[in-house]
């Protein structure tokens, strides 16, 4: 099996059935089988060939979809990248992916039309279309398992944007296993709060076309706009949910997510890519208990590698919610065994990194974690996000969790100025609507979980904290506001 055919297949087994409803509206597998053969006749005839590089520059479309898998069609790879990015990181990427095309939305290429950009020939999605004869069908390239399907560019400790190579066997590998341990079918309708070119999409959209479910895109701007994010999934009839935990905090916190209107529809709600704070995991078990909870884990190199569910045995947790155990067929492993790094090894792992040297055996994640008395994963912090702190080695993360237990406290992050005898621990708080934390409030709570040098210093209040465009904490933008006193 290859990639692509996962929506041909469907579309052979349930034509009339929704696709993609996206803000075009609801298109049906056989509409979208059509387009993505026009797109790949399209791409054929401008000579795109098996193995070239096809850089898709847009927001969330039918036609970003389509393109992806006319890429795929005819044996090319695609590099989603959000039409967010300005021309300058395009630029980066267009270095390191050498596209033979970018395919681009109207916005996206007036954008780069007015500003230096890499000498790549680009067009839109109107404009490739226009190179094709509607019912256009060319013969699909047969790609073998291990070929490149996408990269997908990460930012890179360098500044410049490292780009994970996936091949078709590493995303069938995750999408089987979790389209079958989550029993999607046909009439389910999941919703698609990532970006496409962060790795959370890959369920999203190929869970759903193995199965001939429905797919819905939420549209960038509602991305953390919770009130709006809960009524997409209520207007919608969500039914499976897939989002890192901030956004699902906010649904809480701002959106009405809890509220006593029943959400007949929703059956599972998966996060990942950051923790999750555990009041807020235990607060959906206890208002939602017959919504499935998954806590999936597994950085973009791996995806997911590994899963745990929530039971009401969680309800009764103070300590971090676990990470669980190995899944799609990978084997997971400490560094050392007891509390070390998380390694990964098994078919999800990456090719390696576009343009540098192939991935040779386990992946080692320079994530920290431990294992708990029923052998589940706990995932401690980073491996490089370890401070000093007085001569003492500090896990940033566990100060987090301690803070998080605060009743008062919606969310929270820990960042660390100065150095020897002037660093100090501060803590950026989100406060639980109608509460205010004090510095004391907050130190005593720490004083209770942790030893004395790992108390915070100094305390912050906000209304929320800075995310990057995948929805992850940005911390380099919290320590340069505190350092710089705008908080």
């Amino acid at each position: 099996m290859r990639l692509h055919r996962l929506l041909v297949d469907s579309a052979g087994r349930h034509p009339r059935a929704v696709a993609v409803h996206g803000p075009e509206g609801p298109v049906t597998y056989e509409e979208l089988d059509l387009l993505a053969d026009r797109h790949a006749a399209a791409l054929s005839s401008r000579g795109v060939r098996p193995g070239d590089r096809v850089l898709v520059w847009s927001r969330k479309s039918v036609h970003a979809v389509a393109v992806m898998q006319a890429a795929l069609r005819v044996g090319a790879v695609y590099v989603p990248v959000t039409g967010a990015n300005p021309p300058a990181r395009l630029t980066r990427i267009c270095d390191d992916a050498a596209p033979v095309l970018v395919v681009a939305d109207e916005e996206a290429a007036h954008r780069a039309h007015t500003a230096r950009w890499a000498d790549v020939e680009l067009c839109t999605f109107e404009e490739l279309l226009s190179t094709a004869l509607r019912g256009a069908r060319p013969a699909h390239h047969d790609n073998e398992p291990d070929d490149p399907a996408y990269i997908l560019y990460t930012s890179g400790s360098t500044g410049t944007p490292k780009g994970v190579c996936i091949s078709h066997r590493n995303a069938l590998s995750f999408v089987d296993w979790a389209a079958r341990h989550l029993e999607i079918g046909p009439g389910d309708r999941l919703a698609n709060h990532a970006p496409f070119n962060f790795d959370l999409s890959v369920f999203d959209l190929y869970a759903a076309f193995r199965a001939g479910a429905s797919v819905h895109p939420v549209p960038e701007e509602l991305a953390y706009a919770p009130a709006q994010l809960v009524g997409f999934l209520r207007e919608r009839r969500i039914s499976v949910w897939y989002s890192v935990p901030s956004a699902l905090s906010l649904m809480i916190r701002d959106g009405g997510l809890l509220d006593d209107e029943p959400l007949p529809d929703l059956r599972a709600c998966v996060f990942a890519g950051e923790p999750f704070p555990l009041h807020h995991v235990q607060a959906l078990r206890s208002r939602r208990p017959t919504v499935r909870l998954l806590n999936w884990y597994g950085p973009t190199e791996t995806n997911v590698c590994t899963s745990y569910e929530v039971t009401d045995a969680d309800l009764r947790r103070t300590g971090a919610l676990p990470i669980g155990t190995a899944c799609s067929g990978d084997r997971v492993a400490l560094d050392p065994e007891g509390e070390g790094e998380i390694v990964v090894s098994g078919p999800t792992v990456m090719l390696g990194y576009w343009g540098r040297e192939p991935q040779r055996g386990p992946y080692r994640t320079g994530d920290i974690a431990r294992r708990d008395a029923d052998g589940q994963l706990v995932y401690v912090g980073r491996r490089d996000r370890m401070v000093k702190i007085r001569g003492h080695r500090v896990e940033l993360g566990e100060i987090e969790c301690a803070v998080s237990a605060l009743d008062s406290v919606s969310d929270a992050a820990v960042v660390v100025t100065g150095a020897g005898l002037e660093t100090e621990l501060h803590a950026a708080v989100v406060p639980v609507p109608g509460h205010r934390p004090s510095l004391l409030d907050v130190k005593r709570c720490c004083a209770e979980r942790l030893p004395t040098y790992m108390i915070i210093d100094r305390l912050h209040l906000c209304d929320d904290l800075p995310r990057t465009a995948n929805g992850k904490l940005d911390r380099t933008s919290l320590t340069a506001a505190i350092e710089a006193g705008e908080l």
